[in-house]
C-alpha cells in the first residue's frame, strides 16, 4: 500500500515537475523575446514607423472621399504641432518629429496664428532653397507648368522737360510762374529743357534667370524699372515698346502682373511689420493659388499621388483667403529675417521703432506677400549690410530659379558674394545699354574694348567705373596703344557687334508666341479683391491705426473738456437776454468761440491724414484698393468721433451759456 501510495504521488508529482518545467520554459522564451526587443531599437522604430504610416495612409484615404470643396479645406498633419504653444523656438517641429501620429484637420487653423507658424517651421527648417524645391517636386510629379513672364523693351526712349537751376526750384514765385506758363504754354514753347533719360535701349528680361541692373547714379536705372512695371509720371515722353509674353500694357494691368519695390521706405509708422506684411498680402490676394492648387489635387488623386501631407497642408493653406493675416506673410518675415521684429512697430522719427535696414526688408517684403511673378527692385541693398544683402538676394534667387520667377534687381555696389549670385548683368550708363547679357562675358566684352578688371577689384566696381571719363583709364591694358577714352555711346555701339548683342538681337527679332503664354502669368483684374472686401480691409486698418493713436483723441476730448468749463464761466448765466442788438452779439460770441473751438480741435486728425498720404498714394497706384475706400473708411470712421466731440461740447456749455432750453431751439 505505502509502495503504491508512493508509486501515485510520484506519478503525480511528475506532471506538476513538467508543468513547471514548460512554464519556466515559456517564461525564458517570452524574456529572450522581450531581451531581444530592448537589444534591436531599430526594430522597435521600424514596427512603430509602420503603425504611423498605416495611420497616416488612413487618414489620408478618409480625406480622399471628400468632395473636391472639403478636400481643399482639410489637410493631415502631426498631431503634436496641434498642441504647439507657439513659442517660436522649433518646439513644435521637434516634437512633430517624435510624435508620428496624424489627425486630420481644418485649413483654416492652419492658415494663421501659432499652428500656421509651427507648420512653417516644420517644413521650412531654415532652407529655403529645400523648402521651395520640395514645392516644385510635388508641382512637377503631376506636370503641371507654372507660369513664367518674359519681359522684353524695344528702342525704349525717355524724355523729360524739365526747368533748370533757380527756376526748378520749389518756391511760391515758381509755382505761381509755372501755372502762368502752362496757360500760356497751350498756345507757345515753353523755356522748360529736353533731358533724355532713356535713348534706344532694347533687350529681354527671361524667367528663371537672376538680372541685376548696374550702372553710375542718373544713369536711369530706376526710371528703367518703373517703364517695365507701368509706373512712370505721366509728364514723361515715352517712345518704343514694353510686351510682357508678347502682350501690351492695354492687354492686362502691369501693377499687379509685376511688383515693383522702390528705393524708399514708405510704411505708417503705427504698425507692425506683421501687420504691414498682412495687409499687403490681404489687399493684393492670393493671385491663382487656389486654382492651380484645385489641379494639383486632381491630378494627384487621378493619378493615384499621395503628396507629402505637410506640404499639402501648407499649400492649402497659402491659398485661404478672407483672413486678416495669412502664412504667407510668415514665409516672407523667415525668409527676409524679420521674424525677430514681427511684431515690432515700425516706427518714424518721432516714433522708436526697427532699425533701417529692416525697414528696406520690409518694403521689399509688402511686395513678395502678393502673387506677382515679376519682380523689379530698386536699390533694395541701402542700409544693408553685406551679408543680409548677400541672404536674400540668395532667397530670391533660389525663387528664380526653383520657381520660374522672372526677377530684376538694382544695386548700386554689390559685393563679390552677392554679384556672383546673378545670371544676366544690365549694365546702364547715361541712359544707354552698355551691355545686357551673361555675366560670364561681361569681362571678356571690356577687355576686347581694351580694359581690363583688376585682380583685387570687384567686378561690380569696375563695371560701374570703366565708363567714368575720370575712371577709365586706370583700367586701360594695352601697353602698346596709346590710351583713348571711349565714350558711353561708343560702348553702347560695341555692344551690338559683340556676340552676345548679337545673339540678343536675333531673340528680338522673333517674336513671342502669344498663343504660348500661361494663363496665369498676367492678371486682367483690376484689384485682388472687390469692393466690399477691399472696403472692409481699409476700414480695419484705419481703425488699428486709430487705436494706435488712441492718445491724441483721448487728449482731444480732455481739452475740449478744460475748455467747455472754461467757456462756462466766461459765459455763465441762466437764461441768455436776447431783447437788444447787444444781448445778440453775446450769442454771436458764444456761438463764434464754440465754433473756433471744434474746429481748432480737429486740427490734430488733419495732421494724422496727411502723414498717412504718401502711404496712400503709394498703395493707390500699386492697386491696392481703390481710391474711395480710403475716403469713405474714413468718413465711417472719423465723422462718428467729431460728432461725439461736438455733443460733449454742447452738453457742457449749452445750458450753462443761456441758450434756449426749449427742444425746438
Amino acid at each position: 500500500m505505502a509502495s503504491s501510495a508512493e508509486a501515485a504521488a510520484a506519478m503525480a508529482a511528475a506532471p506538476s515537475a513538467s508543468g513547471r518545467r514548460s512554464m519556466s520554459w515559456g517564461s525564458s522564451i517570452s524574456q529572450s523575446f522581450r531581451q531581444a526587443e530592448a537589444d534591436d531599437p531599430f526594430g522597435r522604430a521600424a514596427s512603430q514607423q509602420g503603425h504611423d504610416d498605416d495611420e497616416e495612409n488612413l487618414r489620408w484615404a478618409a480625406l480622399e472621399k471628400l468632395p473636391t470643396y472639403d478636400r481643399m479645406r482639410r489637410g493631415v498633419i502631426r498631431t503634436a504641432l496641434l498642441h504647439h504653444d507657439g513659442g517660436g523656438d522649433g518646439g513644435g517641429a521637434a516634437a512633430a518629429a517624435k510624435d508620428g501620429r496624424m489627425e486630420l484637420v481644418d485649413i483654416q487653423k492652419l492658415a494663421a496664428g501659432n499652428l500656421g507658424r509651427a507648420l512653417l517651421d516644420r517644413v521650412f527648417q531654415d532652407d529655403s532653397e529645400r523648402f521651395l524645391r520640395r514645392l516644385r517636386d510635388r508641382i512637377d510629379m503631376v506636370g503641371i507648368e507654372l507660369p513664367t513672364i518674359e519681359v522684353r523693351y524695344e528702342q525704349l526712349s525717355i524724355q523729360a522737360e524739365v526747368f533748370v537751376g533757380s527756376r526748378a526750384l520749389p518756391t511760391l514765385t515758381n509755382a505761381a510762374t509755372n501755372v502762368l506758363q502752362g496757360l500760356i504754354g497751350r498756345f507757345g514753347s515753353s523755356n522748360k529743357r529736353t533731358i533724355n533719360i532713356l535713348q534706344d535701349v532694347s533687350g529681354i528680361i527671361k524667367p528663371s534667370r537672376m538680372t541685376l541692373l548696374l550702372g553710375p547714379p542718373s544713369s536711369g536705372k530706376s526710371t528703367l524699372m518703373r517703364a517695365l512695371t507701368g509706373k512712370l509720371d505721366k509728364n514723361l515722353k515715352v517712345s518704343g515698346d514694353i510686351t510682357y509674353c508678347g502682350h501690351t500694357f492695354s492687354e492686362f494691368y502691369p501693377e499687379r502682373t509685376s511688383a515693383y519695390v522702390s528705393q524708399y521706405d514708405l510704411h505708417n509708422a503705427e504698425m507692425t511689420v506683421r501687420e504691414t506684411l498682412d495687409f499687403s498680402g490681404r489687399c493684393l490676394g492670393i493671385g491663382a493659388r487656389y486654382d492651380m492648387l484645385a489641379e494639383l489635387a486632381r491630378r494627384e488623386r487621378n493619378a493615384g499621388i499621395k503628396p507629402d501631407p505637410e506640404i499639402d497642408a501648407f499649400m492649402k493653406a497659402t491659398a485661404v483667403q478672407g483672413h486678416k493675416t495669412n502664412i504667407t506673410t510668415d514665409v516672407t518675415l523667415k525668409a527676409l529675417g524679420l521674424d525677430i521684429c514681427a511684431d515690432i512697430i515700425i516706427g518714424d522719427e518721432m516714433i522708436r521703432g526697427i532699425s533701417g535696414g529692416q525697414k528696406k526688408r520690409v518694403t521689399t517684403g509688402e511686395m513678395l506677400t502678393g502673387p506677382a511673378r515679376a519682380l523689379f527692385m530698386d536699390e533694395i541693398s541701402t542700409g544693408l549690410d553685406s551679408s543680409s544683402t548677400f541672404e536674400i538676394v540668395k532667397y530670391i534667387g533660389h525663387l528664380v530659379h526653383v520657381m520660374n520667377e522672372t526677377v530684376m534687381i538694382s544695386l548700386l555696389q554689390p559685393p563679390p558674394e552677392t554679384y556672383n549670385l546673378f545670371d544676366d548683368i544690365i549694365l546702364l550708363s547715361e541712359g544707354y545699354i552698355v551691355y545686357h547679357g551673361p555675366r560670364e562675358n561681361i569681362l571678356e566684352f571690356f577687355e576686347n574694348a581694351g580694359f581690363r578688371c583688376p585682380e583685387r577689384k570687384g567686378i561690380a566696381d569696375f563695371l560701374q567705373e570703366v565708363t567714368s571719363k575720370k575712371d577709365q583709364q586706370q583700367y586701360w591694358y594695352h601697353d602698346q596703344e596709346r590710351y583713348r577714352y571711349v565714350s558711353v555711346p561708343e560702348f553702347a555701339q560695341r555692344f551690338k557687334s559683340f556676340h552676345v548683342g548679337q545673339k540678343m538681337q536675333k531673340e528680338m527679332q522673333i517674336p513671342y508666341d502669344k498663343s504660348s503664354t500661361h494663363p496665369a502669368a498676367l492678371t486682367t483684374t483690376k484689384y485682388g479683391l472687390s469692393s466690399w472686401e477691399s472696403l472692409r480691409a481699409v476700414m480695419s486698418r484705419e481703425w488699428l491705426l486709430m487705436k494706435r493713436n488712441s492718445f491724441i483723441y483721448i487728449f482731444k476730448v480732455t481739452q475740449l473738456i478744460i475748455l467747455a468749463f472754461m467757456s462756462m464761466t466766461v459765459f455763465l448765466r441762466t437764461k441768455m437776454p436776447s431783447g437788444t442788438i447787444s444781448d445778440g452779439t453775446k450769442f454771436l460770441g458764444a456761438l463764434t468761440f464754440s465754433l473756433i473751438t471744434i474746429l481748432f480741435n480737429g486740427f490734430a486728425e488733419l495732421q494724422l491724414t496727411i502723414k498717412k498720404l504718401p502711404v496712400f498714394y503709394k498703395h493707390r497706384d500699386f492697386l491696392f484698393f481703390p481710391a474711395w475706400t480710403f475716403g469713405v473708411a474714413n468718413i465711417l470712421l472719423k465723422v462718428p468721433v467729431s460728432l461725439v466731440e461736438a455733443a460733449v461740447w454742447v452738453v457742457l456749455t449749452y445750458y450753462v451759456m443761456g441758450f434756449a432750453p426749449s427742444a425746438g431751439r
